[in-house]
């Protein structure tokens, strides 16, 4: 059994090698195997899994890759994600992608969608729409019908068609991927020294670019030496990051609040990997529309999906008092329209509930923290000291 910190060192290879050469060997060995790009926040696994394929997590290109090319394709006053990632498309990175899916997150991911179509990259070019009506007969049939259409874009590549078994034992291997990450987040939650925040993003990412049944093995492995005492404990606040669903912060903003002495406890980075709150039936003759209940009725909340009769605000209350943290940190993207205007409602939540908050901004290829750890060091003590 590899170690904790050795599993670390891997995944953060894993989750930053902008080339994607572990998912691309992975395709090697068989001709019908397909590789299908996503971007964030959440696409469902579960159907490009049962089609004999692997669907790879596209989060940008951090401060990993000078753009250039990409940023003659954007207007200044958006964020930075969709430059990286078309510089990816340009230099080749993503040549080996049989085809990408942009979930319905904003205008910019919606536009990028064209970009890709336009330049050729894939054989397929998918925005993926969501229903913002939960009414199974309105919403649920149009996110069928979403996923139908994903399914044929594979169907014309590999000629593979996805049995109701198939499915199911694909819905059945996500399930236990979120379970063992949310009894991650369990432990985290009374030890947040046995796990930092940044070795939890890293095991989590490189869940994104690898098969599900090898990041259950990794996360299994994690949570057995989890049982046992692992770090120090610090006089540290506990806090929920909130704003930070799309394009990712830089590993450098992750440190920067940790080392100002804040122990981050729940988070909605990297989000669509915890999407679905519970299990997917996973013993149904229909195993597509137990997709689709689940997504009506058991996402979680973000920015991007409408909230009319399920307030943000109160679930995000709900999460701070689940984690008892001691306060919110929202930490959004530059420019990213979702969480700003939505930031403002989410402080009122807080504000009613007595809960204490912060906010700053970032973009993914962020170089300087000094600010934000004064900020954050600023917030930890004051909590200390007042609350």
């Amino acid at each position: 059994m590899e170690t904790i910190n050795e599993i670390t060192d891997k995944c953060s290879n894993l989750a930053f090698d902008l080339n994607f050469r572990y998912a691309k060997h992975w395709k090697s060995k068989n001709e019908y195997r397909v590789l299908v790009g996503y971007l964030p926040i959440y696409f469902p696994r579960e159907i490009v899994h049962a089609m004999n394929g692997l669907a790879v997590g596209i989060f940008g290109a951090g401060d990993r890759k000078q753009i250039i090319r990409g940023d003659a394709y954007y207007q200044s006053y958006i964020c930075h994600l969709p430059r990286g990632i078309i510089e990816m498309g340009l230099d080749g990175s993503l040549n080996e992608f049989d085809g990408f899916v942009f979930p319905a997150t904003c205008d910019c991911i919606r536009n990028l969608s064209g970009m890709f179509k336009l330049a050729g990259k894939g054989n397929f070019q998918r925005y993926f729409d969501y229903p913002q009506n939960f009414n199974s007969k309105v919403g649920g049939i149009f996110y069928r019908q979403e996923l139908d259409k994903v399914m044929e874009d594979i169907r014309k590549i590999n000629r593979q068609h996805a049995s109701i078994e198939d499915l199911n034992n694909s819905i059945r291997l996500f399930n236990i991927n979120r379970r063992l990450i949310e009894e991650i987040y369990a432990i985290r939650q009374e030890f947040p020294w046995r796990l930092s925040a940044l070795e939890t993003y890293y095991i989590l990412r490189a869940g994104m670019v690898i098969p599900v049944e090898e990041h259950n093995e990794m996360l299994e492995q994690v949570l057995d030496q989890l049982q046992k005492e692992r770090g120090e404990p610090m006089d540290n606040i506990r806090v929920v990051i909130n704003g930070s669903f799309c394009e990712q912060p830089p590993v450098g903003l992750i440190k920067s609040i940790e080392m100002a002495g804040c122990y981050i406890v729940d988070d909605d980075l990297l989000l669509g990997s915890r999407w679905t709150i519970g299990d997917i039936d996973d013993n149904t003759d229909d195993p597509l529309e137990a997709m689709v209940t689940a997504f009506l009725n058991q996402s979680t909340f973000s920015s991007s999906v409408y909230d009319v009769g399920n307030p943000k605000g109160a679930r995000l209350v709900e999460q701070v008092h689940r984690r008892n943290a001691d306060g919110v940190i929202f930490s959004a993207a530059s420019f990213c329209d979702p969480a700003l205007l939505d930031r403002p409602e989410l402080q009122k939540a807080c504000d009613a509930a007595g809960i204490p908050h912060i906010n700053f901004q970032y973009h993914e290829n962020t170089g300087q923290f000094k600010v934000i750890k004064e900020q954050a060091g600023t917030f930890s003590d004051s909590i200390k000291l007042w609350a």
